[in-house]
């Protein structure tokens, strides 16, 4: 697998215009306009020497609900590395318009806590192309270092809807369902959420935004970040998050915003870190995210 190095970030804006571009048919043909490939690329795309932005800390600690300290949350260097995994998705050799595609699962491995002040290399990848029940899935695989120390591993995987594979195993199945636990807090949610997450993260995709852009996706109202809903559940639970841990998430239904939602945990067995969590709507109970966080 070949290694690029890039000198900085790529430009947020630009992906998602060529993101955008992507879903008029037709313009996978065009060389600039990701879509047009048969399978992932074969590359890792690696930012050296990253350092922490202590007013971005500061904001996403505000809208994700997490404690601000010397100490990332655990989720943060998803949105470090998600410029990388933008970029590897408007690939114009990528096989999939990166808008459309939906984001079915996240685990996120940290081998121990990292410290705002250190200096980060951040490697990203894309595994090949997978049969899921209700089509193709992908992995986004992100790596994090100090110096020679792997910190931080994340595995995000993706759908793009299509005819599936009865025989096929989609990830997170064995995730305990959110709908079989106790509810311990219930959560409004705002409308414009979506863009105060957007802001901090850096992800404009048009489905978080406003209830217009939305719309021409099929969604009656902007719906929440995945990534957000993951980190609120983390803060909720942040006193008894051990330094070194991992958690995985199925993401099983949007939240449209504003509305409410329960939030759902439960310790289970061992006496290592081991917590269900989840988030479901309160009028159905039906889940909008499983999850699972352990040591061990």
């Amino acid at each position: 697998m070949a290694t690029r190095e890039l000198d900085g970030p790529p430009s947020m804006l630009p992906m998602f215009a060529r993101a955008g571009a992507a879903m008029i048919p037709g313009a996978s043909r065009l060389p600039f306009v990701g879509g047009g490939g048969r399978d992932v690329p074969d590359l890792t795309l690696r930012l050296n020497d990253v350092s922490i932005d202590p007013d971005r800390i500061v904001a996403y600690d505000r809208v994700c609900g997490f404690d601000y300290s010397d100490l990332l949350p655990p989720t943060y260097p998803h949105i470090l590395a998600f410029p990388l995994q933008l970029s590897l998705m408007t690939d114009a050799n990528f096989p999939f318009p990166a808008i459309g595609l939906v984001h079915i699962y996240n685990r996120i491995t940290q081998h121990r806590a990292i410290r705002t002040s250190e200096r980060l290399q951040i490697d990203v990848w894309a595994t090949p192309l997978e049969d899921h029940p209700r089509g193709k899935q992908f992995s986004l695989r992100t790596e994090v270092r100090v110096g020679d120390e792997v910190v931080w591993e994340e595995v995000s995987t993706n759908l793009k809807r299509g005819r599936g594979s009865e025989d096929a195993t989609a990830p997170g199945s064995e995730v305990p369902s959110a709908e079989e636990l106790p509810s311990t807090a219930t959560w409004s949610l705002p409308g414009d959420l979506g863009r105060r997450y957007g802001a901090v993260s850096g992800d404009l995709n048009p489905i978080h935004m406003h209830p217009l852009s939305a719309r021409l996706f099929g969604f009656s109202s902007a719906i929440a970040h995945g990534m957000w809903t993951k980190a609120r559940c983390l803060a909720a639970i942040e006193p008894r998050v051990p330094d070194a841990f991992t958690v995985e998430v199925a993401f099983k239904k949007p939240i449209l915003l504003p509305g409410k939602v329960e939030f759902c945990e439960a310790d289970g067995p061992g006496a290592t870190f081991n917590v269900s969590f989840g988030v479901r709507d309160p009028r159905t109970g039906s889940s909008h995210l499983d999850g699972l966080a352990f040591s061990g």
